[in-house]
């Protein structure tokens, strides 16, 4: 038996046309010669040259950019558009997002805010040249894959071809000459090919098999994939909402688009389309490393809750932790940040208590250092009975470190030693002008701050249980103790779920595409002129690998085993080109594509 190799003829030089001119009428000899057998292995459209053609009119045109637009070249430049233009969304603060960072960007960025503006940097994925890319890769994928699908369809419903007359001229070969009857050999081919999950048939002379459709069906399965995706993303963004809410321990939550604290969403949500739900925090708990160079770091960082789904379903405890949401009729409520809220009570000048409430104050830094605002709006009367607003800027720290230079500072984010420091003002908080104010901030315009004693702005340190003492008898401010919160992130994705099947799909479907290959294989065994049966065994594969040769070797070696070589010299039949090892014929159009 003679060895199985893969016959290459040296590459033409590029720069000589007549070495070009005679490699592809070579191949056109070839392919003639083959026919069906040497037929593209995939349903990947041929290159087609435009030289030499009459102009063309508007239909030849249209024609054209339709083929252009649903190649797989430039659906892979599109995907590749795409993915450049969502760089400028990650970078630029966006409108859908935020747009209080947005209106900071373009304070501080004043030359290449208006630029921005007009190229529609803030409003990336609603822009209009975004989405012409969207539905340009849209329309590309899907005209490309319809025509291939049928395409594939159609090739699994046909039987592989027959095998062409002179199968010396395929990249992969072998042949030798037993005593077996010719049909003995083919039906032994038969069934070696069936039990190695080829499609197989006999067809004439010889026996016909093809394997490696899954490769085909994995690249279609990647390209529908990833229109899966489109779809899902863009059904995504236009049904989605998302909005965030901190929640004091013992406070709570519904799921009604008034109780966010901010909220976004796609322009084609529906308010009413909210999963009902509800939930109170009933306490959260953190702890952290006490030691080590870990020190400060979180164990636990879960916030403990009960919650009812529907109108009318009954409450249920649970526990929602960092990246284990509390997901309800497809609405994810994620835990996002934890502070705390210290206590406060007020009085006013007639020692009448005006407001308690616990008051969030958002951390600055890991220890949960925390700064906000303490606004007295409603009730409060000073010493001549007039009614005013009161407004207290506050710094609190859990774990008190000392006084350090200038500012406290805390050393531990536990609250093992709570201390929270006031400045006190007085008038008007601006809060009936009209215009949105930040809950953490304090707009002291129209507010004029308390003095002490010695003429300088009111300010104390406050331990639990302490007071601060207003001037002039005009009240006072004492705090009471400390209380946890925690910020949740809820959101609804439709589609997410698809999105996700897309991924793993497309992952599958580019998989098959690399790794599996496809190739035909043909026995033929015909009885010689001395009575002798010649066995032939040739392969093509869709592009030039080395696995090829050893499967067809590894073959016909099976084959082999069923019908031995006969004794006696061993001949290559029947081929002009002499033997295999001598031939230097190249591999036929479809063995590298």
């Amino acid at each position: 038996m003679s060895n199985t190799k893969s016959n290459q003829a040296p590459a033409p030089q590029r720069g000589s046309r007549d070495a070009r001119e005679a490699r592809e009428q070579q191949d056109r000899e070839s392919a003639r010669e083959l026919g069906a057998a040497g037929s593209q292995l995939s349903t990947a459209p041929r290159e087609e040259t435009v030289a030499n053609l009459p102009a063309m009119g508007v239909i030849g045109w249209a024609r054209w950019f339709w083929r252009q637009l649903t190649s797989m070249r430039v659906a892979l430049i599109l995907l590749f558009l795409l993915s450049l233009g969502a760089i400028p969304g990650s970078l630029i603060p966006q409108n859908s997002v935020d747009e209080l960072k947005v209106q900071t960007f373009k304070e501080a960025h004043t030359t290449v805010s208006p630029i921005y503006e007009k190229l529609q940097f803030f409003d990336v994925y609603s822009s209009v040249w975004f989405s012409a890319i969207y539905i340009l890769l849209f329309i590309s994928l899907i005209g490309c894959i319809v025509p291939r699908t049928g395409q594939f369809v159609g090739q699994l419903r046909s039987r592989p071809p027959g095998a062409p007359k002179r199968l010396t001229r395929l990249p992969a070969y072998t042949t030798w000459r037993t005593e077996a009857e010719p049909e003995q050999v083919r039906e032994a081919a038969l069934a070696m090919l069936r039990g190695r999950r080829y499609r197989a048939h006999t067809a004439g002379d010889a026996v016909a098999a093809e394997k490696g459709y899954l490769r085909e069906a994995g690249n279609l399965l990647f390209h529908i994939a990833l229109i899966v995706m489109l779809v899902a993303f863009a059904f995504g963004q236009l049904f989605k909402s998302e909005g965030g809410k901190l929640i004091v321990e013992g406070d709570g939550f519904s799921n009604t688009q008034t109780q966010y604290d901010d909220f976004k969403s796609g322009s084609l949500f529906d308010p009413d389309s909210l999963a009902p739900f509800s939930f109170k925090l009933d306490k959260f708990i953190g702890t952290y490393e006490r030691s080590g160079p870990q020190i400060g770091t979180p164990r636990t960082y879960e916030a403990h809750v009960t919650y009812e789904a529907g109108a009318s379903g009954k409450p249920q405890k649970t526990v929602i932790k960092v990246n284990e949401p509390l997901v309800v009729d497809g609405t994810k409520v994620y835990l996002n940040a934890h502070g705390y809220a210290p206590v406060v009570s007020v009085k006013d000048a007639s020692g009448k208590e005006v407001y308690r409430n616990a008051v969030p104050l958002l951390p600055i830094d890991n220890n949960v250092t925390s700064t906000g605002a303490i606004k007295v709006m409603d009730g409060y009367r000073d010493k001549n009975g007039k009614k005013s607003q009161l407004g207290f800027q506050a710094f609190f720290v859990p774990t008190f470190a000392g006084d350090g230079k200038g500012t406290m500072f805390s050393q531990f984010p536990a609250a093992d030693m709570p201390v929270l420091a006031l400045n006190g003002y007085y008038g008007s908080l601006g809060v009936d002008s009209g215009l949105p104010q930040n809950v953490y901030q304090l707009d002291k315009s129209k507010m004029k701050a308390f003095k002490d004693s010695e003429g300088n702005p009111l300010k104390q340190r406050l331990a639990v249980g302490d007071t601060m003492k207003l001037p002039d008898g005009a009240g006072s401010i004492t705090f009471e103790g400390v209380e946890e919160w925690a910020s949740f992130q809820i959101s609804e994705q439709p589609a997410s779920g698809w999105a996700l099947a897309g991924a793993i799909a497309a992952i599958a479907g580019l998989a098959g595409s690399l790794f599996i290959q496809r190739r035909r294989i043909w026995v033929r065994a015909v009885r010689g002129a001395d009575g002798v049966t010649v066995v032939e065994m040739a392969g093509l594969g869709r592009s030039e690998s080395a696995k090829l040769p050893e499967e067809l070797a590894d073959l016909a070696v099976t084959l082999n085993a069923v019908a031995p070589t006969a004794p006696g010299p061993d001949t290559d039949p029947g081929s002009d080109a002499g033997s295999v090892e001598e031939s230097s014929v190249e591999p036929v159009e479809g063995a590298e594509k």
